[in-house]
Order: structure tokens, then sequence, then C-alpha cells
């Protein structure tokens, strides 16, 4: 919810933010892989469950007893009507972590779900009995991230 800010440049994979009362910047040569990191980031900003859909922010828990690693998980989930679900999961740490999220979506209950990778090759099916019950179990390295469009499998 609210809005969305990008600096000058910053989709072309500009590192160095400018005043805005400078109107220019120096000349950088384009970071193909940041544009085309931008466009995929862009293409999901545009999708309806994100401009419309009732966000929230979830929280994870421990993987196992000892393992402080959950905490380093910023999650939000997206939901519209017709069933459109979108899950953003992000390890904002500079070391591995594991835990456990909680599905807001008691509807999956009973039912399989494909959880697929909006920003990769990602794709995993999972039952979502056990994702409403224990939750979706993550294992992820330093500053990686995930946003998974949810949908029932037949």
């Amino acid at each position: 919810p609210g809005l969305r800010f990008f600096h000058q440049g910053q989709f072309e994979g500009r590192t160095k933010r400018i005043s805005p009362h400078l109107v220019r910047a120096p000349r950088a040569v384009a970071d193909k892989e940041i544009k085309k990191f931008y466009d995929r980031v862009l293409a999901v900003l545009r999708k309806p469950v994100m401009k419309g859909g009732e966000w929230q922010s979830l929280a994870c828990e421990p993987a196992w007893d000892g393992n402080g690693t959950w905490a380093s998980f910023v999650t939000h989930s997206w939901q519209a009507d017709g069933g459109k679900r979108t899950l953003v999961v992000v390890n904002y740490s500079a070391q591995d972590s594991q835990g456990y999220l909680k599905m807001p979506f008691p509807e999956i209950q009973g039912r399989p779900v494909r959880l697929k990778d909006l920003l990769g090759d990602a794709c995993y099916d999972r039952d979502g009995t056990e994702l409403a019950g224990r939750g979706l179990y993550l294992d992820m390295p330093a500053w990686s991230y995930h946003i998974f469009h949810i949908e029932e499998t037949p």
C-alpha cells in the first residue's frame, strides 16, 4: 500500500543517486541485468492483486530451537478477489536463514498448492494443509528474495 519510490536511473542500474535539484546525472553505463530485474519487478507491481489486494505483514517462526535466523525474513502477502494471492519473502541479512512462514490463507487447507516465483524459475508444489498448519519452510541464502504467485492446483 502507498506510494512506490524509485530514484532516477535506478531501473538502468545506476548506483549514484543525485539530488532532484540537479536534474542531471553523471554518465554511467547501464547494467542489463539490473534493468531485467526491474522490468520483472515492475511487471509484478502492475498486477491487480498488488494494486487492489488486501496487504498483510507476516511473521516467521524458528525452524528449530536455537536457530535465530528466522528473524531475518521480511514477509508480506496480498490477497484479492477471485483467489489471487501473492507472497513476498526476503532474507534481509548477510547469512543463510531458515524458518517457517505461517500462510494467511486458510482456504488452501486440503488442497494442493503451487508457488510460482515471479522473479525467477522456482516453482514448488505443496500440500495446502501443511502450509496452513506448520507453514512454508524457508531456507534462503543471504540477501535472496522470492515473489510467489500462489494458486490451487487440480
